[in-house]
């Protein structure tokens, strides 16, 4: 008897109308807890003058950004807890506090006060709170792909995940239209000044509907095998990570498959909006247009690449997303900025900026341990507004103890000092010499922000904006394809990577250290190392480097999972 045809003989008898439900029932509640979590994305540059003071504009971002990671951070720690519960005590249980947890945290970010009303507490309370997100979202995904999988025929496990997969393009939709939406009700200016709450706030009734749905499922048949035979797992901690047999599996699914799919697909859809506002000055309404359309048109091939594997198997449809993104990441990059911002590409070729400053002037610009004093150099001041304006720079060295200087293709301006002086008086001295730095860019042609901002919601603006930023729509598109050939597939592969008995604790956390530590930390990274760099780009061989790590061990060392049997 052949692999596959023991495999099939052993799958379970799941009706397809019961196989419906189990699927929509795990994929309905993830899509929530996915909502829950990238709305904070979505609002993250809104947030920051509310939740940051004392920093300068780039290092206040850059705190963004990781109060953002921060989430991502904590998953494995959630992975570990839930994922020990759900092989001790059962699937359905650990999801079911998972979802709960992930709801409550986010309604709580929704009334959270900001740092004008209570100082320093604001942002500590809103780290908190990402926190215990991320603590629950790290139960979540390895619990709804294993109860899918362990519901699913041989043969079509890769098709029923693939739409665990998608529910994390539905939750980054449904947030980005939730957000989208208040803004276009109530204007710009109210939802930034309160409006940002209501998409965290509306999560409470979003709650409500998926527990009541999680409550309606039974335990799923490979774990009541378990259960029915006294073989679940009392050791998942030591069987997962201190035998070696399945600690191999462990480090295989993390350097072969989850720290590239965290790369590629943070990259596809959170680095992009962070870069398309960020540094080429987009509007964020025309970059949540773009985004939303991208999210929509990528969906189906979630199911479509999962479907594929079952066919052709999982290991050739990961490495097509793993080559395909590391294709794009310089080329595409490079077509966003010249599309996105012709002026700002245009004006970086013809008026080259350079920083001439004394090495010894110029600190890290992205640590924040100092507080904002500790940027008040000349050279500090000077880098952190031309981050800031989204312009690239080389640096050269100055003479010793003199200030700093910007060169702007044939002009140039000195920086000023502000050390010494007091945090008000810090912040004055920076907003004065960034709208001298302004005029002398704008003189040569730097753009202050992007063309075309959105005017409207009307059908004729937004497909004007498509018309306009085609170029940049497209290269998001590609980027999006990419990462859905390689997250299709991922559940299903790996579920039957592991042995039932500790499936969840040993599939959660590799997945939840790649996609949280390699992909939840790739924004900050990147623009860490770009603004450290001077140049917009440079933070992409981050992501370069881990995909390329990644397809090697992937084409050399991961074996093909299509045709295992998951219930022996």
């Amino acid at each position: 008897m052949t692999e596959a045809s023991a495999a099939a003989q052993s799958s379970p008898e799941i009706s397809p109308a019961k196989l419906r439900q189990v699927v929509l029932a795990s994929s309905a509640g993830t899509i929530f807890e996915w909502y829950d979590f990238f709305v904070y994305g979505a609002v993250a540059t809104i947030m920051t003058p509310l939740f940051v003071r004392g920093l300068p504009d780039a290092q206040a971002f850059v705190f963004i950004l990781l109060t953002f990671a921060l989430g991502f951070i904590t998953r494995p720690f959630g992975a570990l807890v839930f994922g020990k519960i759900g092989d001790s005590t059962g699937r359905k249980g650990a999801f079911l506090i998972t979802i709960t947890l992930m709801g409550l945290a986010t309604f709580a970010i929704g009334l959270l006060p900001t740092a004008e009303t209570i100082g320093i507490w604001a942002p500590i309370l809103l780290i908190t709170c990402r926190v215990l997100q991320g603590f629950a979202l790290g139960g979540e995904y390895g619990g709804a792909a294993i109860y899918v999988a362990e519901h699913a025929a041989h043969g079509k496990r890769g098709a029923a995940t693939g739409w665990i997969q998608v529910s994390a393009a539905f939750g980054l939709l449904g947030a980005l239209v939730v957000v989208l939406g208040v803004r276009a009700t109530i204007g710009e200016e109210a939802f930034k000044a309160w409006g940002w709450r209501v998409p965290f706030l509306v999560s409470i009734g979003l709650l409500a509907i998926s527990v009541w749905i999680r409550l309606q499922l039974e335990e799923s048949p490979a774990f009541r095998k378990l259960q029915a035979e006294g073989r679940t797992s009392k050791r998942a901690y030591a069987e997962s990570f201190f035998e070696w047999r399945n600690l191999k599996i462990v480090l295989l699914a993390l350097l072969g498959i989850m720290m590239a799919q965290g790369v590629v697909w943070y990259t596809g859809f959170f680095y992009t909006q962070f870069y398309l506002e960020r540094t080429l000055k987009i509007d964020s309404q025309t970059v949540n247009v773009l985004q939303i359309a991208v999210v929509f048109l990528s969906a189906p091939l979630y199911v479509f690449f999962a479907h594929l594997s079952d066919k052709i198997g999982r290991k050739p449809v990961l490495l097509l997303g793993m080559v395909a993104t590391l294709a794009l990441y310089f080329p595409g990059f490079q077509l966003i900025t010249s599309a996105g911002n012709p002026a700002l590409a245009q004006a970086s070729a013809a008026s080259p900026v350079t920083v001439i400053a004394d090495p010894a002037d110029c600190t890290f610009q992205l640590d924040l341990t100092g507080g904002a004093r500790q940027f008040s150099t000349s050279c500090d001041i000077a880098k952190g507004a031309l981050a800031s304006a989204g312009v690239s720079y080389t640096s050269e060295t100055g003479p010793p103890g003199a200030p700093a200087r910007i060169k702007v293709g044939g002009q140039e301006l000195e920086s000023v000092s502000a050390i010494g002086q007091s945090f008000s008086e810090i912040r004055a001295t920076r907003a004065a010499f960034d709208g001298r730095l302004r005029e002398v860019l704008g003189a040569a042609g730097y753009p202050v922000a992007a063309p075309g901002p959105m005017q409207g919601w009307s059908v004729s603006e937004i497909v004007r904006v498509f018309s306009e930023k085609f170029g940049v729509f497209a290269v998001m598109l590609l980027f999006a394809i990419a990462a859905t050939a390689l997250y299709g597939p991922q559940a299903a592969t790996l579920v039957e990577l592991f042995p039932t008995r500790i499936r969840y604790t040993a599939l959660s956390l590799p997945y939840h250290i790649g996609t949280g530590w390699f992909g939840g930390l790739l924004p900050a990274i990147v623009f860490a190392i770009n603004t450290a760099t001077g140049q917009i780009n440079s933070g992409l061989w981050f992501p370069v480097i881990v995909t390329a790590i990644a397809a090697t061990v992937c084409l050399v060392f991961l074996p093909e999972t299509k045709d295992r049997d998951i219930h022996a």
